[in-house]
């Protein structure tokens, strides 16, 4: 009975392999493909891929997308992007998964889910892309976005890692009826926008925000999932704001019934005044939060935080052009083991700390070679481990 259940399943894969298409789109239909990108989805079935060639001169396409099917999207140049003068927006519906790389959008137009989805999740992965504004802020809805240039991400929940944007919303109103099990993650992100640059206001998972640098704004977490852990670790975030709400790098809070912990480590503020009344790193109210070994340039009172140490005022200075911090002295953020950098030393503080480093989203000299852009490993195997999970994922271009 086990042998033929293999063989159901081998067939069964082999019939969805093969039932997967490729649909090209060339300008004026060159060579039998569709002339536009509506037409091949049109003509598409769940599963196929679209494969787009740029047009000549940098010339857009010029239409208006609808995606209500399981797509892929990718250029058939190497290297080179398709560009799109028009929105896209996706029609929710339970599994479905829609992957687009290589895209450049021309001007302010929207990439958008439409809907709340209803019976399952919808998934949209963005990579490798330019983009404007990207609106996946409807419930059961999750947003990959890695390797983008784009304005305002706004999301419920997703993985993003790597981009070069002005702000990151999440935001979820509701609790999601069909919730993923995987966490929020914002990693290593150059975020530019002045105000909150992060906001985070959602009652359905655990969050990561790690290793991004906020060039002039601040962090504001509003809602947090009822008894979750959550991490905010080696980030730079540099606050320029001059009022008196603004004096913090990071505002935490949370209302009745939905308490968490929030541990903030191993961080870089970077506060630059005047201030109107006094700065504090860190604010907390109706969450417990754990603020050790942060480094700021200008104070490290902060009293509504009870459980906090080793944090330290330094002189240091940031360069918002390659993302780093000069004077900062090496090895002096956590020493636990789970903090470690890249190569098991002790932690740097700032966005290049840790084992989600600045340089693994960022390397010096990646040009258009494929691109890992998330890995996660344990970080300590115990005697007797039988089994030991790692998840990865990565793009080419």
């Amino acid at each position: 009975m086990k042998k033929q259940l293999f063989f159901i399943a081998i067939a069964s894969l082999f019939t969805s392999m093969a039932s997967a298409a490729d649909l090209y789109v060339r300008d004026l239909g060159a060579g039998g493909s569709y002339s536009t990108i509506s037409a091949a989805i049109t003509a598409a079935a769940d599963g196929d891929r679209i494969i787009i060639r740029p047009k000549a001169g940098s010339l857009p396409f010029i239409e208006n997308l609808t995606i209500d099917k399981s797509l892929s999207f990718v250029s058939e140049i190497n290297f080179s992007k398709y560009i799109l003068q028009g929105t896209i927006t996706v029609t929710p519906a339970a599994g479905r998964v829609v992957s687009i790389h290589n895209l450049q959008i021309s001007g302010t137009n929207t990439i958008s889910v439409s809907a709340d989805t209803t019976g399952g999740r919808t998934t949209l992965n963005l990579l490798n892309s330019i983009t404007s504004a990207v609106n996946a802020g409807v419930a059961n809805t999750t947003l990959n976005m890695s390797g983008c240039t784009g304005t305002v991400i706004t999301m419920t929940h997703g993985r993003v890692t790597g981009n070069k944007v002005t702000f990151i919303t999440i935001n979820t109103p509701t609790i999601d009826t069909d919730p993923s099990t995987d966490d929020i993650e914002i990693i290593a992100n150059a975020i530019s926008g002045t105000g909150s640059a992060i906001f985070l206001s959602q009652k359905n998972y655990n969050f990561r925000i790690l290793n991004n640098f906020i060039g002039t704004g601040f962090m504001i977490i509003s809602t947090v999932k009822n008894d979750s852990t959550n991490e905010i670790i080696n980030n730079v975030i540099s606050s320029t704001n001059t009022s008196n709400a603004a004096n913090n790098s990071i505002q935490v809070s949370s209302p009745a019934g939905f308490t968490g912990l929030v541990s903030i480590l191993n961080n870089v503020f970077y506060y630059i005044g005047p201030t109107f009344g006094s700065y504090y790193p860190v604010t907390a109210s109706g969450v417990s939060c754990y603020v050790y070994y942060n480094l700021s340039n200008y104070s490290v009172t902060m009293p509504t935080i009870t459980n906090s140490g080793n944090n330290i005022v330094a002189t240091v200075s940031l360069n918002s052009t390659n993302y780093t911090v000069n004077g900062l002295t090496p090895n002096t953020g956590s020493p636990e083991d789970d903090f470690a950098d890249i190569d098991l030393s002790r932690n740097d503080r700032g966005n290049f700390g840790g084992s989600n480093s600045w340089t693994n989203y960022w390397p010096t000299t990646v040009g258009n070679k494929p691109q890992v852009n998330y890995l996660n490993t344990p970080r300590r195997i115990y005697t007797g481990t039988t089994e030991m999970n790692a998840t990865g994922s990565g793009y080419s271009k």
